[in-house]
C-alpha cells in the first residue's frame, strides 16, 4: 500500500472517461423544473448540478493508506427531459418494476406508506424533509390536514396515472413524480439522484430501458485499503435531522454522507471537500447543448494518523489468537479462560501520547458493513462494540503502581518497607471480613516477607491489603487522578470515562440503597488491589502506563499525526503533544514501583517472566487479574512499557474471562515485535488477516 499520487488520480479520470464511454452517456445532474409535457419540444433548458467533491483519504503514521475512494456511479434524473418525453408515466413504470423485480433500493421521501391503507410515514424523515411535504402542498394549494388516502387520489389523477395500474405501480411512480415536482421553483433542491455507487450489472440493466432523462454521473465511494482497525477508521451515513442542523451551516447539502463513527466522524471537519456547481443546458432529448463549472469541487484534505499498521495488523491478530487459545485450551490444571470472551489492546506513544495501536475483539470488516449490520447488532459479544475505548472494567494489580506512589509519597511504607504475607488479612476479622492472598486462595501458600519491588513483581495483594489500609483511600484516590484513571485520555473518538472508586463515586453508584453507599475499610482494601468500584478503559490503562513511563506526566492520547492537502503537497495541519495532567513521584516512590515493574517480566518469580523474561529489549511490566459480578473465569489484564531505561511505548491489554494477565503479555510482545523490529521488516504484512492462526 502506498500514498496515493498524481498518478493514480489521473488513472481514476481515465477510468471515468473509458466507462462512461461504452454507456455513450454525457454525466450530468440537473435541478428540475416542473415542465408540461405538451411544451415546446424544441427549446432548451439551463439547469444546474452539485457535483459531490472527493473525500479525502485516511493513512496510518507511514503514508500506508487505509481508506480511499473508488470510482462509482449515480443515475440522476432530468426532469425536463422525461417530461418532454413520449410518455413519461410508462418509462416510470417500467423503471420501478426492474428496480422492484431486481432488489435494488433507492432514494425517494414521499411521507406515504407503500401499500394501502395508506399511511403517512413523515415521523422517518427529517424536519427538513417534513417542511418541503409541507411546502409542496401548499404548492399545490392542498390542505394540510389531507389524508393519505386522499393524497394519494389526487397526486394520482395530477399525474394522470392509468386505472389498470396496480395499487403497487401507482404509488412507486407517483413517488418518483413527487421527487421530480420537489426539484421545481418549489425548492432549490439539486437534480433527483435516484441510485448512488450502482454495480455494473445493475446499471446495464437499468440503461436498456433507456428512460428519458435518466443520466449517468460519476461519482466517488470509500473503499478499504485494509481489513484491519474497523472500530477507529470508522463509517460514512447519510446525515440524520440532527445532524443536518450542525451541517447545514457549513455548506453540505442535506442528502451528504458525513462521517458516523471512528476517524470519519473524529476527522469530518478535514476530510470533507468542498462540492462544485456546475449549469448544464440541454435540448429536450437530453443532448448537452453547454456546460461549464460555475464552482469547482474541492477535494478534501488527507489525515495522516497515529496508527501504524502493521502494529494494528500485529495487535488484533494476537489478541485474536490468544482468546481463540484460550477457549479451545484455557490455562493450568482447572482450564481456566475457556469462557474468555472479548478483549482490547491499545499501545501509545510514551513521548507524545499518540495512539500506536488500537484493538477491539471481536472486530467485524467495514468493506461489508452495512450488508452485515443486522447481524452484527444482533451478536452474541457484540463485534460492533469497541472495547478499547468503551468498555470499562476493574483493572486488577496492574492498579497497584499506583497505591505503590501513594503510600510511599505518603510516607506510610518506604522502598525497604518489609512486610509479612501470611495469607489471611484478618485485621478486620472482628468485622466478617479476611481478604486472601491470590496464591493463599490457590494453592495455599505465601509469598513470605516482601518488600514493595517484590510484592509488585509476585503481585501480593496481602502486601497492598496492609498498604492501602495504611494510606488511605483519599490519597491513593488523588494519585490515581493525577495518573489519568476514571479521567478521559482526550482522544478524538468517542470514550467512556469510568469512573475511580472512591466515597464520592461509590455514593452516586448506590444513591438508591443508602445501604450500600458508605465507604468502609473493605473498600480501602479492594482498592488497593484494583478491585472495589474501580472501572477504567483500555485506553485509560495504556494512557496511565505511559505517566508511569512517564515519572507522573500524562500526555492527551491522540489519533492525529498530521493533516496534508488533498494533493499531498501541502501541510494543513499537525498535532503537538498535549500535557493533561501531572502526578507528583518521589525519587523513592519512582525506584520502587519501575524496579518493581522490572522484576515482574525479569525476576525468577516474575508473574511476566516466562513471556518477555528473555526479550531483547528491557520491559517493565505488571499483570493483573479481576474479579467481576459475572460468573466464570476472572478478567485478565497486563500493562508494560519499553524499553526499561528510555521509555517509548507503552501497552494495556484487557481480555473479558482471561484468568490471568500473565498470559496476556504475549499480545504486548508481538506489538513489541513490530515496533523493535524484532520479527519484520516496516512495511511487511504480517499473517493471518483477522484468523487466530
Amino acid at each position: 500500500m502506498e500514498r496515493v499520487s498524481r498518478s493514480r488520480c489521473i488513472a481514476i479520470l481515465l477510468l471515468f472517461a473509458v466507462v462512461l464511454s461504452l454507456f455513450g452517456f454525457r454525466m450530468y445532474g440537473l435541478q428540475v423544473r416542473d415542465a408540461d409535457p405538451d411544451s415546446n419540444r424544441d427549446a432548451t433548458y439551463t439547469t444546474w448540478s452539485r457535483v459531490t467533491a472527493a473525500r479525502g483519504e485516511i493513512l496510518d503514521r507511514n503514508g500506508n493508506v487505509l481508506v480511499t475512494n473508488r470510482a462509482s456511479y449515480n443515475l440522476v434524473f432530468n426532469n425536463y427531459v422525461i417530461y418532454n418525453s413520449d410518455n413519461p408515466n410508462e418509462s416510470l413504470r417500467k423503471l420501478v418494476n426492474l428496480l422492484q423485480e431486481r432488489g435494488i433500493a433507492y432514494l425517494e421521501h414521499l411521507p406515504v406508506t407503500l401499500d394501502k391503507p395508506y399511511e403517512y410515514t413523515l415521523s422517518e424523515l427529517s424536519s427538513t424533509w417534513q417542511g418541503y411535504f409541507k411546502d409542496f402542498l401548499n404548492y399545490r394549494e392542498w390542505d394540510s390536514d389531507i389524508s393519505a388516502a386522499q393524497l394519494m387520489k389526487q397526486l394520482r389523477s395530477a399525474y394522470r396515472i392509468p386505472n389498470d395500474w396496480t395499487d403497487r405501480e401507482v404509488r412507486l411512480v407517483v413517488g418518483l413524480r413527487y421527487e421530480l415536482e420537489l426539484r421545481s421553483d418549489l425548492t432549490n433542491l439539486p437534480a433527483y439522484t435516484l441510485l448512488e455507487d450502482v454495480s455494473s450489472e445493475d446499471l446495464s440493466a437499468i440503461l436498456e430501458l433507456n428512460t428519458p432523462g435518466l443520466n449517468v454521473e460519476s461519482s466517488t465511494v470509500r473503499e478499504y485499503a485494509t481489513t484491519y482497525a474497523a472500530h477507529i477508521l470508522g463509517n460514512l451515513g447519510l446525515m440524520d435531522a440532527q445532524q443536518w442542523e450542525t451541517y447545514k451551516d457549513q455548506g453540505y447539502s442535506m442528502d451528504a454522507y458525513v462521517g458516523q463513527s471512528g476517524f470519519e466522524a473524529a476527522f469530518e471537519e478535514y476530510l470533507h471537500g468542498t462540492d462544485g456547481v456546475k449549469l448544464t443546458t440541454v435540448d429536450t432529448k437530453g443532448n448537452v447543448v453547454a456546460e461549464y463549472f460555475q464552482t469547482q469541487p474541492q477535494a478534501g484534505a488527507n489525515v495522516e494518523t497515529t496508527i501504524d499498521l502493521n502494529m494494528q495488523i500485529a495487535a488484533e491478530t494476537a489478541l485474536e489468537q490468544v482468546i481463540l487459545e484460550l477457549r479451545e485450551e484455557g490455562l493450568g490444571q482447572k482450564h481456566e479462560g475457556q469462557d474468555a470472551e472479548g478483549g482490547a489492546v491499545v499501545a501509545i506513544d510514551v513521548k507524545t501520547g499518540q495512539v500506536l495501536a488500537c484493538a477491539s475483539y471481536p472486530t467485524f470488516h467495514l468493506a461489508t458493513y452495512s450488508q452485515d449490520f443486522n447481524e452484527l447488532r444482533e451478536a452474541e459479544l457484540d463485534p460492533l462494540y469497541n472495547r478499547a475505548l468503551q468498555a470499562t472494567y476493574a483493572p486488577g494489580s496492574v492498579f497497584k503502581m499506583a497505591v505503590t506512589i501513594a503510600a510511599i509519597n505518603q510516607g506510610e511504607i518506604s522502598p525497604s518497607t518489609s512486610i509479612e504475607d501470611k495469607g489471611v488479612y484478618t485485621k478486620y476479622e472482628k468485622e466478617g471480613y479476611t481478604p486472601q492472598c491470590l496464591i493463599y486462595t490457590n494453592y495455599r501458600q505465601t509469598h513470605g516477607v516482601l518488600n514493595v519491588e517484590e510484592a509488585l513483581a509476585v503481585s501480593c495483594n496481602y502486601f497492598f491489603y496492609e498498604a492501602g489500609i495504611r494510606t488511605g483511600m483519599s490519597a491513593i484516590d488523588a494519585v490515581a487522578k493525577d495518573l489519568g484513571l476514571g479521567e478521559k485520555t482526550g482522544v478524538e473518538l468517542f470514550e467512556e470515562q469510568g469512573h475511580r472508586a472512591n466515597a464520592e463515586s461509590k455514593e452516586a453508584l448506590y444513591a438508591d440503597d443508602p445501604s450500600r453507599s458508605g465507604w468502609y475499610d473493605a473498600d480501602t482494601l479492594m482498592l488497593s488491589i484494583g478491585q472495589s468500584e474501580c472501572m477504567f478503559t483500555p485506553i485509560q490503562l495504556a494512557s496511565y502506563t505511559a505517566a508511569l513511563a512517564n515519572r507522573g506526566t500524562r500526555y492527551r492520547a491522540t489519533f492525529l499525526n498530521r493533516v496534508i492537502s488533498s494533493d499531498y503537497q501541502t501541510l494543513l495541519a499537525s498535532a503537538e503533544p498535549e500535557v493533561l495532567s501531572t502526578c507528583t513521584i518521589s525519587d523513592d516512590a519512582y525506584y520502587a514501583y519501575t524496579t518493581g515493574m522490572r522484576m515482574a517480566v525479569s525476576d525468577d518469580r516474575g508473574t511476566a517472566k516466562s513471556y518477555l523474561g528473555d526479550y531483547p529489549v528491557a520491559v517493565a511490566g505488571k499483570t493483573g487479574t479481576a474479579q467481576h459480578s459475572a460468573q466464570g473465569s476472572d478478567n485478565g489484564s497486563f500493562v508494560c512499557y519499553a524499553p526499561y531505561e528510555n521509555p517509548e511505548i507503552a501497552i494495556a491489554v484487557f481480555v473479558e474471562k482471561g484468568a490471568q494477565g500473565g498470559n496476556l503479555a504475549r499480545v504486548a510482545k508481538a506489538i513489541m515485535d513490530v515496533y523493535f523490529g524484532q520479527t519484520q521488516q516496516a512495511g511487511a504484512e504480517l499473517p493471518g488477516e483477522n484468523v487466530g492462526n
